[in-house]
Protein backbone atom coordinates (compact mmCIF):
# COMPACT_ATOMS: atom_id res chain seq x y z
CA UNK A 1 0.00 0.00 0.00
CA UNK A 2 3.19 2.31 1.03
CA UNK A 3 3.90 1.66 -2.46
CA UNK A 4 0.93 3.34 -4.41
CA UNK A 5 0.99 5.95 -2.33
CA UNK A 6 4.47 7.09 -2.94
CA UNK A 7 3.44 6.64 -6.57
CA UNK A 8 0.29 9.06 -5.97
CA UNK A 9 2.98 11.32 -4.37
CA UNK A 10 5.32 11.57 -7.44
CA UNK A 11 2.65 11.94 -9.51
CA UNK A 12 1.27 14.80 -8.16
CA UNK A 13 4.66 16.47 -7.46
CA UNK A 14 5.88 16.05 -11.11
CA UNK A 15 2.25 17.45 -12.06
CA UNK A 16 2.80 20.31 -9.91
CA UNK A 17 5.87 20.97 -11.02
CA UNK A 18 4.98 21.05 -14.62
CA UNK A 19 2.10 23.41 -13.51
CA UNK A 20 -0.64 21.11 -14.33
CA UNK A 21 -4.16 21.74 -13.13
CA UNK A 22 -5.01 20.61 -10.37
CA UNK A 23 -8.05 18.58 -11.83
CA UNK A 24 -6.15 16.95 -13.89
CA UNK A 25 -3.61 15.51 -11.27
CA UNK A 26 -6.94 14.49 -9.80
CA UNK A 27 -7.65 12.72 -12.58
CA UNK A 28 -4.02 10.69 -12.98
CA UNK A 29 -4.58 9.96 -9.26
CA UNK A 30 -8.09 8.47 -9.74
CA UNK A 31 -6.10 6.50 -12.63
CA UNK A 32 -3.85 5.02 -10.64
CA UNK A 33 -7.04 4.18 -8.36
CA UNK A 34 -8.77 2.23 -10.79
CA UNK A 35 -5.45 0.55 -12.03
CA UNK A 36 -4.79 -1.00 -7.85
CA UNK A 37 -8.50 -2.06 -7.67
CA UNK A 38 -8.12 -3.63 -11.17
CA UNK A 39 -5.49 -5.53 -9.79
CA UNK A 40 -6.80 -6.78 -7.20
CA UNK A 41 -10.09 -8.10 -8.94
CA UNK A 42 -8.55 -9.50 -11.61
CA UNK A 43 -5.22 -11.42 -9.87
CA UNK A 44 -5.19 -13.97 -7.95
CA UNK A 45 -4.79 -13.68 -4.08
CA UNK A 46 -0.89 -14.35 -3.47
CA UNK A 47 0.12 -12.36 -6.65
CA UNK A 48 3.32 -10.49 -5.83
CA UNK A 49 1.41 -7.45 -7.24
CA UNK A 50 -1.68 -7.78 -4.84
CA UNK A 51 0.82 -8.11 -1.95
CA UNK A 52 3.09 -5.26 -2.99
CA UNK A 53 -0.44 -3.27 -2.76
CA UNK A 54 -2.03 -4.30 0.26
CA UNK A 55 -3.20 -7.04 -0.73
CA UNK A 56 -6.94 -6.62 -0.69
CA UNK A 57 -9.31 -4.21 -3.13
CA UNK A 58 -11.81 -3.80 -0.03
CA UNK A 59 -9.45 -0.85 1.70
CA UNK A 60 -8.92 0.86 -1.74
CA UNK A 61 -12.48 0.93 -2.59
CA UNK A 62 -13.02 2.44 1.20
CA UNK A 63 -10.30 5.26 0.73
CA UNK A 64 -11.88 5.66 -2.78
CA UNK A 65 -15.41 5.60 -1.33
CA UNK A 66 -14.06 8.44 1.30
CA UNK A 67 -12.28 10.84 -1.42
CA UNK A 68 -15.44 10.60 -3.34
CA UNK A 69 -17.62 11.84 -0.49
CA UNK A 70 -15.17 14.41 0.15
CA UNK A 71 -15.23 15.76 -3.32
CA UNK A 72 -19.51 15.59 -3.32
CA UNK A 73 -19.83 17.85 -0.25
CA UNK A 74 -17.14 20.16 -1.61
CA UNK A 75 -19.57 20.38 -4.73
CA UNK A 76 -22.79 20.62 -2.89
CA UNK A 77 -21.40 23.34 -0.97
CA UNK A 78 -20.19 25.60 -3.40
CA UNK A 79 -23.66 25.01 -5.25
CA UNK A 80 -25.12 26.38 -2.34
CA UNK A 81 -22.89 29.26 -2.22
CA UNK A 82 -23.49 30.41 -5.69
CA UNK A 83 -27.17 29.72 -5.05
CA UNK A 84 -27.49 32.02 -1.95
CA UNK A 85 -25.48 34.66 -4.24
CA UNK A 86 -27.95 34.57 -6.69
CA UNK A 87 -31.21 34.80 -4.65
CA UNK A 88 -29.57 38.00 -3.27
CA UNK A 89 -29.04 38.89 -6.23
CA UNK A 90 -32.68 37.98 -6.85
CA UNK A 91 -34.09 40.34 -3.65
CA UNK A 92 -32.61 43.58 -5.69
CA UNK A 93 -29.46 44.14 -3.63
CA UNK A 94 -26.99 43.84 -6.48
CA UNK A 95 -26.80 44.89 -10.57
CA UNK A 96 -29.40 47.84 -11.10
CA UNK A 97 -29.71 48.63 -8.00
CA UNK A 98 -25.68 49.89 -7.38
CA UNK A 99 -25.72 48.19 -3.38
CA UNK A 100 -23.18 45.31 -3.02
CA UNK A 101 -24.41 41.75 -2.57
CA UNK A 102 -26.68 40.82 0.85
CA UNK A 103 -23.14 38.64 1.81
CA UNK A 104 -19.91 38.90 1.16
CA UNK A 105 -17.34 36.19 -0.25
CA UNK A 106 -16.14 35.95 3.94
CA UNK A 107 -20.07 35.64 5.15
CA UNK A 108 -21.07 32.91 2.54
CA UNK A 109 -17.67 30.69 3.83
CA UNK A 110 -18.82 31.73 7.46
CA UNK A 111 -22.24 30.50 6.88
CA UNK A 112 -21.96 27.99 4.99
CA UNK A 113 -22.81 25.20 7.62
CA UNK A 114 -26.14 27.01 8.13
CA UNK A 115 -26.86 27.31 4.39
CA UNK A 116 -26.29 23.65 3.62
CA UNK A 117 -29.31 22.75 6.40
CA UNK A 118 -31.90 22.25 4.49
CA UNK A 119 -34.61 23.74 7.09
CA UNK A 120 -32.75 27.27 6.98
CA UNK A 121 -30.13 27.05 3.49
CA UNK A 122 -30.30 30.35 1.70
CA UNK A 123 -33.64 31.85 2.21
CA UNK A 124 -33.40 31.35 6.24
CA UNK A 125 -29.60 32.74 6.59
CA UNK A 126 -30.82 35.90 4.90
CA UNK A 127 -33.85 36.25 7.28
CA UNK A 128 -31.27 36.12 9.95
CA UNK A 129 -29.06 38.74 8.47
CA UNK A 130 -32.43 40.98 8.11
CA UNK A 131 -33.82 40.35 11.38
CA UNK A 132 -33.55 42.28 14.36
CA UNK A 133 -33.44 41.15 18.18
CA UNK A 134 -33.36 42.63 21.51
CA UNK A 135 -31.18 40.91 24.70
CA UNK A 136 -32.57 42.12 27.57
CA UNK A 137 -29.76 41.08 29.86
CA UNK A 138 -25.67 40.96 29.30
CA UNK A 139 -25.20 38.13 32.58
CA UNK A 140 -25.46 33.98 32.60
CA UNK A 141 -28.05 33.88 29.84
CA UNK A 142 -27.37 37.16 28.12
CA UNK A 143 -23.95 35.93 27.27
CA UNK A 144 -24.53 32.53 25.44
CA UNK A 145 -27.37 33.99 23.89
CA UNK A 146 -25.46 37.31 22.72
CA UNK A 147 -22.46 35.31 21.45
CA UNK A 148 -24.76 32.75 19.52
CA UNK A 149 -26.69 35.57 17.53
CA UNK A 150 -23.49 37.08 16.67
CA UNK A 151 -22.25 33.91 15.35
CA UNK A 152 -25.26 33.02 13.63
CA UNK A 153 -24.88 36.23 11.69
CA UNK A 154 -28.57 37.97 13.50
CA UNK A 155 -28.10 41.82 11.56
CA UNK A 156 -28.69 43.94 14.32
CA UNK A 157 -29.05 43.00 18.10
CA UNK A 158 -29.94 45.17 20.79
CA UNK A 159 -28.57 44.45 24.28
CA UNK A 160 -30.18 46.35 27.71
CA UNK A 161 -28.31 46.12 31.40
CA UNK A 162 -27.11 48.64 33.75
CA UNK A 163 -25.13 46.49 35.10
CA UNK A 164 -20.88 46.75 35.33
CA UNK A 165 -18.50 43.61 34.94
CA UNK A 166 -17.75 41.88 38.80
CA UNK A 167 -15.62 39.57 39.32
CA UNK A 168 -18.19 36.85 40.64
CA UNK A 169 -19.96 37.23 37.47
CA UNK A 170 -16.72 35.73 35.62
CA UNK A 171 -17.91 31.82 36.68
CA UNK A 172 -20.90 32.00 34.07
CA UNK A 173 -20.87 35.10 31.92
CA UNK A 174 -18.21 33.99 29.33
CA UNK A 175 -18.76 37.30 26.94
CA UNK A 176 -16.65 38.59 29.52
CA UNK A 177 -13.16 39.08 30.53
CA UNK A 178 -10.93 39.38 33.58
CA UNK A 179 -9.97 42.88 31.74
CA UNK A 180 -13.84 44.05 31.54
CA UNK A 181 -13.98 44.01 34.88
CA UNK A 182 -15.28 47.56 36.20
CA UNK A 183 -16.96 47.78 32.35
CA UNK A 184 -20.74 48.16 31.41
CA UNK A 185 -22.06 45.00 30.53
CA UNK A 186 -23.50 46.22 27.62
CA UNK A 187 -19.38 47.52 26.59
CA UNK A 188 -17.77 44.37 27.30
CA UNK A 189 -20.58 42.03 25.48
CA UNK A 190 -20.58 44.51 22.40
CA UNK A 191 -16.82 44.25 21.91
CA UNK A 192 -17.18 40.49 22.04
CA UNK A 193 -19.97 40.13 19.40
CA UNK A 194 -17.96 42.50 17.28
CA UNK A 195 -14.83 40.35 17.47
CA UNK A 196 -16.72 37.12 16.82
CA UNK A 197 -18.37 38.94 13.46
CA UNK A 198 -17.28 42.32 12.42
CA UNK A 199 -20.43 41.45 9.96
CA UNK A 200 -23.56 42.58 13.11
CA UNK A 201 -24.13 45.80 14.16
CA UNK A 202 -24.88 45.52 18.00
CA UNK A 203 -26.67 48.18 19.92
CA UNK A 204 -25.80 48.67 23.51
CA UNK A 205 -28.26 50.11 25.75
CA UNK A 206 -26.31 51.02 29.15
CA UNK A 207 -29.82 51.30 31.67
CA UNK A 208 -32.64 49.33 33.44
CA UNK A 209 -35.28 48.55 30.78
CA UNK A 210 -38.44 50.94 32.83
CA UNK A 211 -41.94 51.03 31.41
CA UNK A 212 -40.72 54.49 30.55
CA UNK A 213 -38.63 53.49 27.61
CA UNK A 214 -39.93 49.93 26.98
CA UNK A 215 -42.72 50.40 24.33
CA UNK A 216 -40.63 52.55 22.31
CA UNK A 217 -38.05 50.37 22.68
CA UNK A 218 -39.53 46.74 21.87
CA UNK A 219 -41.24 48.35 18.70
CA UNK A 220 -37.59 48.49 16.96
CA UNK A 221 -37.03 44.87 16.82
CA UNK A 222 -38.62 41.64 15.96
CA UNK A 223 -38.07 39.08 18.75
CA UNK A 224 -36.88 39.70 22.16
CA UNK A 225 -35.17 37.32 24.57
CA UNK A 226 -35.45 37.46 28.27
CA UNK A 227 -32.27 36.48 30.16
CA UNK A 228 -32.79 38.69 33.46
CA UNK A 229 -33.29 37.14 36.66
CA UNK A 230 -35.96 39.50 38.42
CA UNK A 231 -39.49 39.46 38.56
CA UNK A 232 -40.65 43.08 37.97
CA UNK A 233 -38.12 42.70 34.22
CA UNK A 234 -39.77 39.69 33.20
CA UNK A 235 -43.45 40.71 33.67
CA UNK A 236 -42.85 44.68 31.62
CA UNK A 237 -41.46 42.33 29.60
CA UNK A 238 -44.11 40.15 28.74
CA UNK A 239 -46.71 43.10 28.91
CA UNK A 240 -45.04 44.97 26.62
CA UNK A 241 -44.30 42.44 24.03
CA UNK A 242 -47.19 40.84 24.29
CA UNK A 243 -48.86 44.77 23.45
CA UNK A 244 -46.81 44.65 20.55
CA UNK A 245 -47.22 41.26 18.95
CA UNK A 246 -43.46 40.20 19.41
CA UNK A 247 -42.49 36.85 20.50
CA UNK A 248 -40.92 36.69 23.76
CA UNK A 249 -38.48 34.24 24.68
CA UNK A 250 -37.64 33.63 28.35
CA UNK A 251 -34.80 31.73 30.68
CA UNK A 252 -34.45 31.02 33.89
CA UNK A 253 -32.14 29.64 36.28
CA UNK A 254 -31.88 27.93 40.11
CA UNK A 255 -28.74 26.30 41.33
CA UNK A 256 -28.58 23.15 38.90
CA UNK A 257 -32.10 23.22 36.86
CA UNK A 258 -32.92 25.98 34.17
CA UNK A 259 -36.29 26.34 31.96
CA UNK A 260 -37.42 28.50 28.82
CA UNK A 261 -39.94 29.08 26.56
CA UNK A 262 -41.77 31.08 24.08
CA UNK A 263 -44.59 33.36 25.33
CA UNK A 264 -46.30 34.49 22.21
CA UNK A 265 -50.17 34.80 22.80
CA UNK A 266 -50.32 36.69 18.95
CA UNK A 267 -49.69 32.79 17.36
CA UNK A 268 -51.80 31.53 20.21
CA UNK A 269 -49.41 30.11 23.25
CA UNK A 270 -49.99 31.60 26.75
CA UNK A 271 -47.90 34.61 27.71
CA UNK A 272 -45.51 34.60 30.47
CA UNK A 273 -48.35 35.65 33.01
CA UNK A 274 -50.60 32.82 32.15
CA UNK A 275 -48.43 30.15 33.70
CA UNK A 276 -46.48 32.63 36.48
CA UNK A 277 -50.05 34.88 37.83
CA UNK A 278 -48.14 36.43 40.90
CA UNK A 279 -44.63 36.66 41.35
CA UNK A 280 -43.22 34.63 44.34
CA UNK A 281 -43.22 35.59 47.68
CA UNK A 282 -39.52 37.09 49.01
CA UNK A 283 -36.90 34.61 49.95
CA UNK A 284 -38.83 31.79 47.97
CA UNK A 285 -37.62 32.15 44.52
CA UNK A 286 -33.66 33.22 45.50
CA UNK A 287 -31.51 35.11 43.02
CA UNK A 288 -28.60 33.44 41.68
CA UNK A 289 -26.06 35.37 43.85
CA UNK A 290 -28.49 33.70 47.17
CA UNK A 291 -29.12 29.88 45.62
CA UNK A 292 -26.04 29.69 43.37
CA UNK A 293 -25.56 28.64 40.31
CA UNK A 294 -24.20 26.03 38.30
CA UNK A 295 -21.12 27.83 36.02
CA UNK A 296 -21.99 26.15 32.57
CA UNK A 297 -25.42 25.93 33.00
CA UNK A 298 -26.67 29.36 31.84
CA UNK A 299 -24.68 28.36 28.60
CA UNK A 300 -26.73 24.92 28.39
CA UNK A 301 -30.10 26.87 28.34
CA UNK A 302 -28.54 30.03 26.82
CA UNK A 303 -27.59 28.38 23.71
CA UNK A 304 -31.38 26.63 23.42
CA UNK A 305 -32.74 30.17 23.95
CA UNK A 306 -30.60 31.07 21.18
CA UNK A 307 -32.01 27.82 18.90
CA UNK A 308 -35.19 28.98 19.62
CA UNK A 309 -34.67 32.82 18.18
CA UNK A 310 -33.10 30.88 15.17
CA UNK A 311 -36.16 28.81 14.48
CA UNK A 312 -38.12 31.36 15.02
CA UNK A 313 -36.40 33.62 12.33
CA UNK A 314 -36.13 31.24 9.81
CA UNK A 315 -39.17 29.01 10.13
CA UNK A 316 -37.58 25.86 10.62
CA UNK A 317 -38.64 23.45 12.83
CA UNK A 318 -41.33 23.73 15.52
CA UNK A 319 -40.22 26.46 18.33
CA UNK A 320 -41.57 26.13 22.14
CA UNK A 321 -44.74 28.32 21.56
CA UNK A 322 -47.01 26.60 24.36
CA UNK A 323 -44.53 24.20 25.52
CA UNK A 324 -41.64 24.21 28.75
CA UNK A 325 -38.08 22.52 28.24
CA UNK A 326 -36.97 22.20 31.80
CA UNK A 327 -33.16 20.89 32.16
CA UNK A 328 -32.02 19.39 35.00
CA UNK A 329 -27.89 19.47 34.58
CA UNK A 330 -27.53 17.73 38.35
CA UNK A 331 -28.86 14.39 36.90
CA UNK A 332 -28.47 14.77 33.43
CA UNK A 333 -32.67 15.01 32.76
CA UNK A 334 -34.87 17.08 29.80
CA UNK A 335 -38.21 17.09 30.24
CA UNK A 336 -41.01 18.83 28.21
CA UNK A 337 -44.55 20.18 29.88
CA UNK A 338 -47.19 21.88 27.77
CA UNK A 339 -48.84 25.42 28.56
CA UNK A 340 -52.11 26.23 28.09
CA UNK A 341 -53.31 30.13 27.49
CA UNK A 342 -55.41 30.92 30.94
CA UNK A 343 -58.30 32.91 30.08
CA UNK A 344 -58.26 35.72 32.88
CA UNK A 345 -54.84 36.33 32.13
CA UNK A 346 -55.06 40.19 32.18
CA UNK A 347 -52.45 40.75 29.61
CA UNK A 348 -53.79 37.90 27.12
CA UNK A 349 -56.78 36.55 28.49
CA UNK A 350 -60.34 36.32 27.11
CA UNK A 351 -62.18 36.94 30.33
CA UNK A 352 -62.30 39.19 33.43
CA UNK A 353 -59.99 42.13 32.57
CA UNK A 354 -59.47 41.03 29.01
CA UNK A 355 -63.43 40.94 27.71
CA UNK A 356 -63.14 43.89 25.72
CA UNK A 357 -60.84 42.60 23.78
CA UNK A 358 -60.45 40.12 20.37
CA UNK A 359 -59.02 36.60 21.01
CA UNK A 360 -55.47 36.37 20.90
CA UNK A 361 -54.04 34.48 17.35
Amino acid sequence: MMLVLIMAAVLWGIGAALGTPRRLRWGMIGVLWLAVVGLHLLLPQGHPLRLATGESAALWLMLGGAVAIGFVYRAGLGRLRARAKEQADATGRNGDTGRKPLFSEAELDRYARHIVLREIGGPGQKALKEARVLVIGAGGLGSPVLLYLAAAGVGVIGVIDDDEVDNSNLQRQVIHRDEDIGLPKVQSAAAAMHAQNPHVTVHPYQRRLTPEIAQELFADYDLILDGTDNFATRYLSNRIAAELSIPLISGALSQWEGQLSVFDPARGAPCYQCIFPEAPAPGLAPSCSEAGVLGPLPGVVGAMMAGEAIKIITGAGQALRGEMLIYDALYGESRKIGLSPRETCPICGTKGERDDKPVAG
